[in-house]
């Protein structure tokens, strides 16, 4: 009877291994790391979210020593969400760190605002890129940022077309209202963050009815500026610019 058993049990670990290793490596990960989704719903209020791509072994560190796709974790979306309470009366969760998702990962579509770095050797699954293409066109918004350089951004547009082959990304000009629903920024010449053989430009991809559903921060790295905003070494001028993309961005998504 005993040998029974033991069968049955191993037969049930097989299955448990088999249907694991068929789900993205990012939902294995987000199934066996506490870190990883959403821990309580907090979506009656604004909750800072991050998407992750690629795997991530259980226990690996996040942010600056981790996985590119955690840099600045988890003091920039703290900063930022702080600020946010200070400058507006917006109700804002920010008693935990941001929650982390993957692009397919259905508690995303809670959360209307979710932030997207380091992009470089990103690798989205198709389901994935559905879950990209579902969370934008049913009202979600992206932020894409801390990336640089010419591969990099021909990468992001890559998976910008899988998602959505019948729209393009296109550069943004400051007359666009993205930039002057909050703060009104005069000028979209900023220092580059990654010296000045590199020029920040901003771009977006749009719906079919004009709606900015992602906006593209090339060759800049904003939540650099808000992860360190605590530091009195950190340029004021700088930081000061960088959350006002930001809270920009924020109003933009909660308002379009």
């Amino acid at each position: 009877m005993k040998k029974y058993v033991v069968k049955i049990a191993l037969i049930f670990a097989l299955l448990a291994l088999l249907c694991a290793a068929a789900l993205p490596q990012t939902q294995r990960a987000a199934q066996v790391d506490a870190r990883f989704g959403e821990r309580k719903d907090v979506s009656d209020k604004f909750k800072f979210a991050r998407i992750m791509h690629g795997g991530l072994f259980p226990g690996m560190p996040l942010g600056d020593r981790g996985m590119p796709w955690s840099h600045d974790y988890p003091e920039a979306g703290l900063h930022f969400s702080k600020l946010l309470t200070e400058l507006s009366k917006l109700q804002v969760d920010f008693e935990d760190n941001e929650y982390i998702f993957s692009f397919a990962d259905p508690n995303l579509f809670k959360y209307p605002f979710a932030y997207l770095c380091e992009i470089g050797d990103m690798e989205l699954t198709d389901e994935e890129i559905q879950g990209m293409r579902e969370y934008l066109l049913r009202g979600g918004f992206v932020m894409v940022d801390d990336f640089r350089g010419r591969w990099e951004m021909e990468n992001l547009l890559a998976h910008i077309k899988r998602a959505f082959p019948e729209f393009e990304a296109k550069p943004l000009d400051v007359s666009h209202p993205i930039f002057n629903c909050f703060f009104s920024i005069k000028s979209l010449d900023v220092r580059p963050t990654y010296g000045r053989g590199r020029p920040v430009e901003f771009w977006g991809v749009e719906d079919k009815n004009g709606r900015l559903m992602m906006v593209i921060n090339y060759n800049y790295d904003a939540s650099d500026y808000w992860q360190w905003s605590n530091d009195p070494f950190n340029p004021i001028e700088e930081t000061n610019t960088a959350y006002k993309f930001g809270v920009n961005y924020v109003f933009y998504a909660l308002t379009h």
